[in-house]
């Protein structure tokens, strides 16, 4: 007899099954003992008579969240009722139980029992894998896949091809701020900030469209609920693009499609529409001035005005997505395409959803001459961006893209206290371990 998962052994419904999972609680009883088995697909009760001598002596000695395995009949429930339907449910009538891995007694943090107040998350994550055994937490990671898989067919769907490129860098992605340095053989790298410049190689070699799924790091010395320093990154880039609406259009595309993919594991949640609404960074300053939030910067937004101007389009419109456009030339890296009728501005984009920014996004400048004269602009040298620029020295389509934070997506789908409990195992300024 092979292993089977709990849910496949309730829709088998009866017979002989073989099980394995954690012993998630235990209830002793005169005579009689009732074990509740875990698994990644569900739970079910184990019923131990003790006429099963040697299993009812185990389950009377089993610690919490140890990991057995049971062999038994599968029996029916009696039915309970649930908005006037009767629901089936099924229990195991045990015939053999065997400690697979027994766990110390005394759990750091709680996993069967509810708890009243998560606030103390560093303690939690300490623990992260006691942590996840909680099916709440677990399931963050379910909807990370599905994000993940809606996003990435629909631009398999549209012709884009997957790349993989490399985290150690000679030279900084972008100003050469917030960059970990490391020791590499005889000479300093630094830790990728971004794929953006691999991506706009791709342009440059005729790949026309791509996107990765990779690490980001940024050394950020920043203590909220919203930064990490190392995180998953979702990125494309696409090429002949008649301006950077394109790259909002092909955005919101694949963010539907990756929230329809939620949708099938969570019923509840609302897909975004069609046409997220846009306004220039211009007129969100004006907008949010005339709601009476005083601006802290004038080429940026402060985490305040994010929230501020999503709430009062989710009012106006009902969308959770707000795209926020043309930022100025200060806020901005070297490498965006600026308005020919306005060059203090930029041809990009910020996506902000329920109230965080999420996404990154412009056309690139791709003419050689004006690469190099917005890079020295910016106080960059040439010489240290001579790989990069080479890209461009034999010509380069026009082309744009984006830089997807997902981590920030799930947190506010889910409604989670910190980005932190969207990563699997998070690093902060002050976290290196687990």
């Amino acid at each position: 007899m092979s292993r089977i998962s709990i849910i496949q052994a309730k829709k088998k419904a009866k017979g002989e099954v073989e099980l394995a999972g954690f012993a998630q609680n235990i209830r002793l009883m005169k005579g009689l003992a009732f074990l509740d088995l875990r698994d990644v697909s569900g739970n079910i009760q184990v019923v131990i008579e003790e006429k099963i001598t040697s299993a009812f002596e185990i389950v009377n000695k089993l610690n919490l969240e140890s990991v057995v395995r049971v062999k038994g009949e599968l029996k029916e429930k009696p039915a309970k009722k649930n908005d006037d339907l009767a629901v089936k449910d099924y229990e195991l009538l045990c015939r053999e139980l065997e400690v697979l891995s027994s766990a110390e007694s005394n759990l750091p943090i709680p996993v069967y029992q509810k708890i009243d107040n998560e606030a103390n998350l560093d303690h939690r994550l300490n623990w992260r894998a006691l942590d996840l055994r909680r099916g709440e937490h677990a399931n963050i990671f379910n909807v990370w896949t599905k994000l993940e898989e809606g996003f990435r067919g629909q631009l398999l769907s549209e012709g884009f091809i997957q790349i993989y490129t490399p985290c150690f860098m000679n030279t900084a992605s972008e100003t050469g701020a917030d960059v970990f340095t490391v020791k590499y053989f005889d000479r300093m790298a630094y830790l990728s900030q971004s794929p953006q410049f691999y991506k706009q190689m791709a342009m440059a070699a005729g790949m026309e469209k791509v996107f990765m799924v990779g690490t980001i790091f940024r050394a950020e010395a920043s203590y909220t609920t919203r930064h990490v320093t190392e995180f998953t990154g979702w990125d494309f880039e696409f090429s002949y693009l008649n301006s950077y609406q394109d790259i909002m259009a092909q955005e919101e595309r694949a963010l539907i499609a990756a929230f329809m993919k939620v949708k099938e594991i969570m019923p509840e949640i609302d897909v975004p529409r069609q046409n997220f609404p846009k306004m220039s960074f211009k007129e969100v300053k004006t907008k949010l001035k005339f709601n009476g939030l005083a601006s802290e910067k004038e080429d940026d937004l402060s985490p305040e005005e994010e929230r501020e101007i999503s709430r009062l389009i989710f009012e106006e419109t009902g969308h959770d997505f707000i795209f926020v456009c043309d930022y100025p030339v200060t806020s901005r890296p070297f490498y965006h395409m600026r308005h020919q009728d306005k060059p203090e501005l930029t041809q990009s984009f910020d996506l902000l959803y329920r109230g965080l920014e999420i996404t990154t996004g412009s056309q690139r400048e791709h003419r050689l001459d004006i690469l190099e004269k917005q890079a020295l602009e910016k106080g960059m040298k040439l010489d240290e961006l001579s790989d990069y620029l080479n890209f461009f020295r034999y010509a380069c389509p026009p082309h744009g893209g984006v830089g997807i934070g997902p981590a920030r997506i799930v947190m506010k789908l889910l409604d989670l206290a910190s980005v932190k409990e969207a990563c699997f195992l998070p690093r902060d300024v002050k976290r290196l371990r687990p």
